[in-house]
Order: structure tokens, then C-alpha cells, then sequence
């Protein structure tokens, strides 16, 4: 059986689909950076508080495939452009990309037609980010405060980002998912 006759939702299956994956995914990682270096310039993209609004994006996998690598060279640019320090740009992209991978996941197997399913998908990033970012802000730029102190606030922040205003986002784009993304694969109801 070909990679081809297999849709995942994370491949596009012909050239046409390929070039709106494509698409989307830089439509989603441009907006990604504008949104952060907005953020930045009030000192809240990173740190011990952040509130990094474009993380508010990583929910997008839920009905959009491309945005999981929208989001994470999204981030990997955003985090070069705003003067990151080499394991922010390594480990904090990774951190985005296992969320964006995680909430797809989960909308796939249980759909996110309800709030309660996505405030259930929006919680991969808030984790991934709690996880590791912590571990950033300490060993790479020696932020005071402690592991601990540092997940309690980067995760206040991922949830204020990820889960209310991503889960704000799904909800507003829910009803004209289709219009905007083409047919859905399933996964979203």
C-alpha cells in the first residue's frame, strides 16, 4: 500500500492540496511571528511571565494539518527574529511542535465539536510548554524563581494563551471550518 493511498490529514494526497498545505502553513507561521514580535514588544514573549498570544495557534491543528508546521517554523522564526538564545530556538520550537502534534491527535480521536473537547485540545501545548520552557528559562538564561515557580508561570500564561484564547479562536473559526480549510478529514466532527 503506497504513503498515497493513506490520508493521515498530515500529508496532502495531490498537487493541488499540496500547494493550499503549503500555503496554510506559511499563512499560519507569518502570523505566528507578527503576533510575537507584537507580544515582544511589550516584553511578554518570553521570560518568567509571558503570555505569548500566538500560541493561541497551536489549537489550529485541531482542524487544520498544516498548522502544525505553520506554527512550529512559526515559532522557530519568531524565536530567531526576537534574539533567542540557541536552546529557546531548539527546545522552545519543540515544545510548540509537540503541542501542535498533541491537539491534533486529540482531535482526532475525539473530535472538538464541544467546548469541553476543546478546552481538552488545548491542552497539549499548555503541558509541553510547562514542561519545558521552565527548564529553558533556567538553564539557558538563568532566570531566578526556580523549575517550579517558573511551570507555575509559564503554564498560567500557555493557559491563558492556548486555552482561552485558543480555545476563543476554534470556536470562532468552528462554523466556517470548512468554507475556509476545505472539507475536513473527519477528525473534527
Amino acid at each position: 500500500m503506497s504513503s498515497q493511498s493513506i490520508n493521515t490529514g498530515m500529508k496532502p494526497e495531490n498537487s493541488g492540496s499540496r500547494i493550499r498545505y503549503v500555503a496554510y502553513a506559511g499563512l499560519v507561521a507569518a502570523i505566528y511571528v507578527v503576533l510575537t514580535i507584537l507580544v515582544a514588544s511589550f516584553n511578554l514573549a518570553s521570560g518568567a511571565i509571558q503570555v505569548r498570544i500566538s500560541e493561541a495557534l497551536t489549537i489550529l491543528p485541531a482542524i487544520l494539518p498544516a498548522a502544525i508546521p505553520g506554527v512550529t517554523i512559526g515559532c522557530l522564526l519568531a524565536n530567531i527574529i526576537t534574539g533567542c538564545a540557541l536552546p529557546d530556538i531548539i527546545f522552545g520550537t519543540l515544545a510548540t511542535f509537540l503541542g501542535a502534534v498533541g491537539t491534533r491527535a486529540l482531535a482526532k480521536k475525539f473530535g472538538c465539536s464541544t467546548l469541553k473537547t476543546r478546552i481538552l485540545c488545548s491542552l497539549p501545548p499548555v503541558i509541553s510548554n510547562t514542561i519545558i520552557v521552565p527548564l529553558i528559562l533556567t538553564y539557558a538564561y538563568h532566570i531566578p524563581g526556580g523549575i517550579p515557580f517558573l511551570m507555575l508561570t509559564v503554564g498560567a500564561g500557555e493557559l491563558i494563551s492556548c486555552t482561552i484564547l485558543g480555545v476563543l479562536l476554534l470556536t470562532l473559526l468552528w462554523p466556517m471550518r470548512n468554507t475556509l480549510f476545505g472539507e475536513t478529514d473527519g477528525s473534527s466532527d
